[in-house]
C-alpha cells in the first residue's frame, strides 16, 4: 500500500461515544489477504446495545468470529457486517483472491486483514447493499429453521426490525394460515406487510389481542399463534408473546437483552399451555441439523435468499464513515425514521 494511506477504525469508547482511530495500514504476512471495505452494515439490535453500554462487562464479544476476540468492556470495536474487495495477497495467498469482492465478519474499518476460509466471495450478480445484509438474512433463517413452521399454521413475528422484517419475509414463502407481525413504529410495520405478513398490528393498541385472534380465529385457530417469534429486544414483549401463543405452541426467543431484564408471567397458563420457548442464537447451528447443516451451507443458502427477496429497500441511510457518530444517533434516538444504516468507505 502507498505510505500515506491509513487504516480507519471504529471504536465505542464510553456509552453513546463513537471514536475513528488511524493506523498504518498493515500488510499482509504469510496466507493473509488485505481487504479495502467498500460498506460495511450497523445492527440496531446487539451493535445498539454496545453503543449504549447496556452489553454485560466481560462477556465474550463472539466466541466463533476471529475477527470479534476479546470481551465486551469498552474501549471496543464491533461489526459483523463487511462488503469490501481484495487488495493485496501475502507471500503464501492465492494471487486469484485480487480483486474479488468479498464478505466478512469484520468490525467497522476502511481495511482489515484475513484468511481466505474467513471470507466469502460475492457472486456477481449481488449488490453491496445486498451483501451487506447476509447477516441479517442468515439470522432470519436460522430463526426460521430454529421454529419449524408447518403447513397450515398460524405464526406471529413480535419486533420487525430487520431481523423481524426479513424472517417474516421467509416465513411469508410457507403455506401459513395466517402471519401477524407486530411493532410499535409504523414505518416497520408497512414493511412487513410489503414483504408478506397477512397483518401487522401496535403493540400498543388496547385492542390488540382481540384483533390479532380474530386473524387466527379466521384460520380456525381460536387460542393464539401455533409459532410465535420474540424479535424486538424488549424483554417484556417476551410475555406479550407468551400470552398470544396457543396451547402446544412454540415461542422462540431471537432477542438478546443485554443487562436488560423483566420479570416472565410462568403462571398457571404457561404451564397449563406446554408452551415451549426455544433460546435461538446464530453463532453456531442448532445441534439437531449440525449433522446435515454447517455455518458454510447455511451463508450459502442465505445468499440465495438475498436474490428471492431481494431487500435492498430496506437499506434506508447510507453515511460515510466519517458520519458514523450520527448514524448511531439516528438508530438510538429515531428508529422510526430508518431500517438499514450502513456505512460508505469511498476514497
Amino acid at each position: 500500500m502507498a505510505a500515506n494511506v491509513t487504516l480507519t477504525s471504529l471504536a465505542f469508547t464510553a456509552p453513546r461515544q463513537v471514536e475513528l482511530q488511524q493506523a498504518p495500514v498493515p500488510a499482509p504476512e504469510a496466507e493473509q489477504l488485505l481487504v479495502r471495505t467498500r460498506l460495511s452494515g450497523i445492527s440496531a439490535g446487539t451493535e445498539l446495545l454496545l453503543y449504549r453500554g447496556e452489553a454485560p462487562d466481560g462477556m465474550p464479544a463472539d466466541e466463533t468470529l476471529p475477527a470479534l476476540r476479546g470481551d465486551l468492556s469498552f474501549p471496543l470495536r464491533y461489526g459483523y457486517c463487511a462488503v469490501g474487495q481484495v487488495m493485496l495477497a501475502g507471500p503464501q495467498a492465492a494471487p486469484d483472491w485480487i480483486g474479488r469482492r468479498v464478505f466478512a465478519f469484520q468490525p467497522h474499518a476502511s481495511h482489515f486483514l484475513a484468511g481466505s476460509a474467513d471470507l466469502l466471495p460475492i457472486p456477481e450478480d449481488l449488490s453491496d447493499e445486498q451483501a451487506v445484509l447476509l447477516p441479517t438474512m442468515e439470522t432470519a433463517l436460522h430463526l426460521v429453521q430454529e421454529g419449524a413452521p408447518l403447513a397450515g399454521e398460524c405464526a406471529l413475528v413480535c419486533g420487525q426490525g430487520l431481523v423481524g422484517l426479513l424472517t417474516v419475509a421467509l416465513l411469508a414463502r410457507f403455506p401459513l394460515q395466517a402471519l401477524v407481525a407486530i411493532d410499535p413504529l409504523a414505518v416497520r410495520r408497512e414493511a412487513g406487510l410489503n414483504l408478506g405478513a397477512h397483518a401487522s398490528l401496535d403493540p400498543g393498541k388496547p385492542e390488540l389481542r382481540a384483533a390479532l385472534l380474530d386473524q387466527f380465529a379466521q384460520s380456525g385457530l381460536q387460542a393464539g399463534a401455533d409459532l410465535s417469534y420474540e424479535l424486538s429486544g424488549r424483554p417484556e414483549a417476551l410475555n406479550l408473546a407468551l400470552q398470544l401463543t396457543a396451547y402446544d405452541g412454540r415461542v422462540v426467543v431471537g432477542s438478546w437483552y443485554g443487562r436488560k431484564s423483566s420479570p416472565l408471567e410462568l403462571g398457571g397458563r404457561f404451564h397449563r399451555s406446554h408452551i415451549r420457548i426455544i433460546a435461538s442464537q446464530v453463532s453456531r447451528v442448532q445441534p439437531e441439523l449440525s449433522g446435515r447443516w454447517s455455518k458454510a451451507r447455511r451463508l450459502q443458502t442465505a445468499l440465495q435468499l438475498l436474490r428471492l427477496i431481494h431487500p435492498t429497500n430496506l437499506v434506508t441511510h447510507r453515511f460515510a464513515l466519517a458520519e458514523a457518530a450520527e448514524a448511531y444517533r439516528l438508530l438510538d434516538q429515531h428508529p422510526e425514521q430508518a431500517l438499514q444504516v450502513v456505512l460508505s468507505y469511498a476514497d
